[in-house]
């Protein structure tokens, strides 16, 4: 029963925290502009087999182009973050709604789910490149304000 999980499991919501480190990139729903998760909360996987994973879904061979300079992974696998708590309770799949606008931003499955360039991850927590924008601090220097 996922009825109850604990606190520890759950990425710190980004809204909840002031101020984002500055090496960390912050990821916003293109949508509404919420902030969803930070790159601490992106888990890596080892880049799968491509389009030879899916050989059970009988991809021909045209649509094996590996090396056209396209992204293999279109999603981003993250740890659950806390406003995904209500959605994750009491059910095994589903997808992931932005918390502010309802507009679908990928899906989860306590089973895992193949990502786009085949390597099957467990669980998975999968938000769409597409879905959101990466947003990234930039270095100001040794910025100081000057008292006069």
């Amino acid at each position: 029963e996922l009825q109850d999980l604990p606190r520890e499991v759950f990425a710190v919501d980004p809204t909840i925290i002031g101020q984002t480190p500055n090496a960390e990139v912050l990821y916003r729903c293109r949508k509404c502009r919420r902030a969803l998760f930070r790159s601490s909360s992106i888990l890596s996987h080892a880049e799968g087999s491509g389009p030879t994973a899916f050989a059970h879904k009988r991809i021909t061979d045209s649509a094996q182009l590996c090396g056209d300079g396209r992204e293999k992974c279109t999603s981003y696998f993250t740890e659950p973050v806390q406003w995904m708590e209500p959605a994750l309770l009491g059910v095994m799949e589903g997808q992931l709604l932005c918390p502010k606008c309802t507009s679908k931003l990928g899906s989860f499955s306590w089973r895992g789910e193949q990502c786009s360039c085949g390597r099957w991850v467990t669980p998975a927590f999968q938000i769409h490149k597409s879905r959101v924008d990466e947003v990234r601090t930039l270095p100001v220097g040794n910025f100081q304000a000057a008292k006069t």
